[in-house]
């Protein structure tokens, strides 16, 4: 039913976020690898500990599935193998004070953390050896008062609500430099921004980060163009006009990004080609869009489980007719 597909899409989605050394066991913990399988109350205390790691291939292939650890039967014992995976993208070996560095290229919330200003955007050096003939990319230098405290080169941090990777830090200037590529000036709006203009940034979530918003990715799925704005009380009503490809991923009070913003989405209408959302007054202070104007570009993100449940549907709905053609 509806609910198990999006339990799948939610599991697909978070195990696609690790990497092979978070989920594989350490070949060199011997102790782990030679412990012998847990208990069956080990195991539940062990599910209860970290709930959503229950999966079906934890369990015996008798046992029907179990959507709560309370109802494992304690007389059948589990063969749990040892969790070593962790969501911090930082090994616990690395200490604060150690020169190494992994970047941190995660998630973001769709809460905006500072409205930084554009310095400079244009085409990057040329290096000592000259450029090919392939349409360049350009440089995006960005000024920013409070997201230099901990962030290294390598980063991930979402302009706008576009995923860039940091390239260069001006710690004199309070800056940071990002390469855009021509890619992304295709498919989003930053290719428009010009020196002077306001930007969303984001850093990229940590284990310590608050999940406030939804899951975004900073993979911009297009843009949208602003239809109008009306005032409600000290709300503001956004119209947003967008391509089908977009609006077919858009339900009633389900996410969408806009700018890099998680907002709630108010009504749909996919046959006059737009949707719309509300602006509380806190967010029309501590984000750019209010800034706009009528027939400027923002960025669309749609909700990425929203896209899985959709492609396992599709998956399902052809392999249903596959079937009824050959029956």
């Amino acid at each position: 039913g509806y609910h198990r597909v999006v339990w799948l899409a939610r599991q697909l989605f978070f195990f696609r976020q690790l990497t092979p050394s978070q989920i594989l066991p350490n070949p060199g913990d011997k102790d782990l690898a030679m412990a012998p399988p847990p208990t069956a109350a080990a195991a539940v205390a062990s599910v209860r500990c970290h709930p959503h790691i229950l999966r079906r291939a934890l369990l015996p292939a008798s046992s029907p599935l179990l959507p709560f650890a309370s109802r494992v039967a304690t007389s059948t014992p589990l063969r749990v193998q040892p969790l070593r995976f962790s969501l911090s993208p930082v090994p616990k070996s690395i200490s604060s004070s150690s020169t190494s560095h992994i970047p941190v290229r995660s998630l973001f919330t769709g809460i905006v953390e500072e409205v930084g200003r554009v310095r400079r955007i244009g085409p990057p050096p040329t290096p000592p050896g000259g450029g090919g003939d392939a349409a360049p990319g350009v440089d995006l230098e960005v000024e920013t008062k409070n997201l230099l405290d901990g962030t290294q080169l390598g980063d991930s941090i979402a302009v706008d609500g576009t995923c860039l990777t940091v390239a260069a830090i001006d710690t004199a200037a309070s800056t940071l430099t990002f390469g855009v590529a021509p890619e992304t000036l295709r498919c989003t709006s930053l290719g428009e921004r010009a020196a002077g203009d306001d930007v969303n940034l984001e850093r990229a979530l940590t284990p310590a980060s608050r999940m406030g918003g939804h899951f975004v990715q900073g993979h911009v799925d297009g843009t949208g163009e602003i239809a109008a704005f009306r005032p409600e009380g000290d709300s503001i009503w956004v119209t947003v006009r967008a391509p089908p490809e977009i609006l077919s991923l858009l339900v009633p009070k389900g996410f969408v990004a806009v700018d890099g913003t998680s907002l709630t989405v108010v009504n749909v209408n996919e046959e006059a080609g737009w949707f719309d959302f509300m602006l509380v007054r806190y967010t029309q202070d501590n984000v750019v869009l209010p800034r706009k104007k009528v027939g400027d570009k923002v960025n669309l993100e749609a909700d990425i489980l929203g896209k899985y449940v959709v492609k396992l549907l599709a998956g399902r709905l052809e392999a249903t007719s596959k079937a009824k053609a050959a029956s």
